[in-house]
C-alpha cells in the first residue's frame, strides 16, 4: 500500500512538472536544510531550482484544478445541488472530495501513461530528467485536446499572436490550458442547463398551483423541495449525474 502511494504521489509531482516543461527547462535539485552563502554560479543555481521548486508545489492544487476534469465535475455538483435547492447539503466537504475522487478516476488512464512512459523508466535510470518531462507531458496535451473546444483554442492562438498551427504538436502548452479551462467552463454550465430544466417545472407547476389555490404568501420553494427530493432520489439522480459526467470523459 505504502509502495502504491509513493508511486502515484511520484507521478503526480511529474505531472506538476510536465505542465510547466513547455515553457522552461526544470530540473529537480538536491535539499539540503541548511542556510550559507553561493560562492559559485551552480550553487546560486541550485538555489533558485529549490525556490521554483518550492514555488511549484504551493501552485500544486491550483495546476491540478485547470489541467484534470476537477473543473467541470465540482461546478456540474455544485450546480446539481443548487437545483434541487439544498444550498448546504450536501456540504461543500464532501462536494469537493467526491470531485476529487472522480477526477482521479477519470485522470488514471493518463496517469497510468505517465507512470509508464516517463516515471517508471525515470527511475530506473532509462531516460534522462528532460526525457521524463517530455514524456509526460504527451499524455497530459492528449487528455486536453480531446476536451477542448475548437472556438476557445483557436481563440487563444489569436490572442497569442502566433502562426497558426498546422498539427496539435504545434500548439503551445501555454495556449492549450487556457483553452482547455474554457471549454471546460463552458460544457459544464451546459450540463448545469440541462439538470436544472426538470427541477424548474417543478417549481413552476408548485407555484402554479399554489396561486391557484389564493396561497400566494407561501414560498413555492417550501412546498416544492419534498416532490424535488423524492423524484432526484426516484431517478437514482447522483447515480446518473456521475455517470454522465464519467461518460462525457470518455472518447
Amino acid at each position: 500500500m505504502i509502495s502504491k502511494f509513493k508511486k502515484l504521489l511520484g507521478v503526480l509531482v511529474l505531472y506538476l512538472f510536465a505542465t510547466l516543461s513547455s515553457s522552461a527547462a526544470i530540473s529537480f535539485p538536491s535539499i539540503n536544510i541548511g542556510m550559507q552563502n553561493a560562492t559559485t554560479a551552480q550553487e546560486f543555481s541550485q538555489g533558485v531550482q529549490v525556490l521554483i521548486l518550492l514555488t511549484i508545489l504551493t501552485l500544486a492544487p491550483s495546476i491540478i484544478i485547470m489541467t484534470t476534469a476537477f473543473i467541470r465535475i465540482v461546478i456540474v455538483l455544485s450546480l446539481t445541488r443548487q437545483a434541487i435547492g439544498t444550498t448546504t447539503l450536501p456540504p461543500n466537504q464532501v462536494i469537493v472530495g467526491l470531485a476529487l475522487i472522480l477526477t482521479f478516476f477519470v485522470m488514471s488512464p493518463t496517469l497510468a501513461k505517465i507512470n509508464d512512459s516517463a516515471y517508471q523508466p525515470y527511475m530506473k535510470n532509462m531516460i534522462t530528467q528532460q526525457q521524463a518531462l517530455d514524456n509526460s507531458i504527451k499524455p497530459l496535451r492528449e487528455f486536453m485536446f480531446k476536451q477542448t473546444h475548437e472556438e476557445e483554442l483557436a481563440l487563444f492562438v489569436r490572442l497569442s499572436k502566433i502562426n497558426k498551427p498546422k498539427t496539435k504538436d504545434d500548439v503551445p502548452t501555454y495556449v492549450l490550458i487556457p483553452s482547455f479551462v474554457l471549454s471546460e467552463l463552458k460544457t459544464a454550465f451546459k450540463i448545469g442547463f440541462v439538470i436544472f430544466l426538470p427541477f424548474l417545472v417543478i417549481d413552476l407547476v408548485v407555484a402554479s398551483v399554489l396561486v391557484s389555490m389564493g396561497m400566494m404568501f407561501l414560498p413555492p420553494t417550501t412546498i416544492a423541495m419534498p416532490f424535488k427530493l423524492i423524484m432526484f432520489v426516484m431517478v437514482d439522480g447522483w447515480a446518473l449525474v456521475t455517470k454522465s459526467l464519467i461518460e462525457g470523459f470518455v472518447t
